[in-house]
């Protein structure tokens, strides 16, 4: 599990600031990738890697709304050097040249990734509310799985690559 959590006396204010974590991550990976994708320019991947980093902002957002409305402005006692990739794209997913499937592709692992993330995280779980707020997260993810799939059914399969195609140029010594 990529978190340093204490799962058994979880909160609901902890739990909700983690979750809001775990978005905020997610959104600035996405806009990461996408910067990353426009240098090298990957219109289409960039373009979809964006969309993601504006769900991810949604779904943060609609936290942090709950959050205020039951706790106000209370100090926040989880940090983000607590979490790793719960739900972002691994650095190491990101490829120069990546078509708008493999953007995809990295995009449903990390929603697969945070889905596992949930239900790791439920048997640990003492508190009722906490739990409820996980099973909520988990089907989430399902959700975001279902669109990403939806997504990548309008795109073709990327043809086969030319190993050449990722050789050097020969240089001059």
């Amino acid at each position: 599990m990529n978190a340093n959590v204490d799962f058994t006396s979880l909160g609901l204010q902890d739990a909700l600031d983690l979750a809001i974590l775990v978005e905020d991550e997610a959104q600035e990976r996405y806009l990461e990738l996408a910067d990353q994708m426009e240098q090298h320019h990957t219109a289409e991947a960039a373009k979809f890697f964006r969309a993601m980093a504006g769900n991810e902002k949604k779904h943060g957002d609609d936290l942090r709304a709950r959050r205020r409305s039951l706790f106000g402005d209370a100090a926040r006692r989880v940090t983000s050097a607590m979490l790793w990739e719960v739900e972002a794209p691994g650095y190491d997913e990101v490829r120069l040249y990546m078509s708008a499937r493999q953007a995809m592709e990295a995009a449903l692992r990390a929603e697969v990734k945070a889905h596992a993330f949930f239900v790791e995280a439920l048997p640990h779980l003492a508190d009722p509310e906490v739990r409820r707020l996980f099973q909520e997260l988990r089907d989430e993810e399902v959700l975001h799985q279902a669109l990403v799939r939806e997504a990548m059914r309008g795109i073709p399969p990327d043809p086969p690559a030319d190993p050449t195609d990722y050789e050097d140029e020969p240089v001059g010594q």
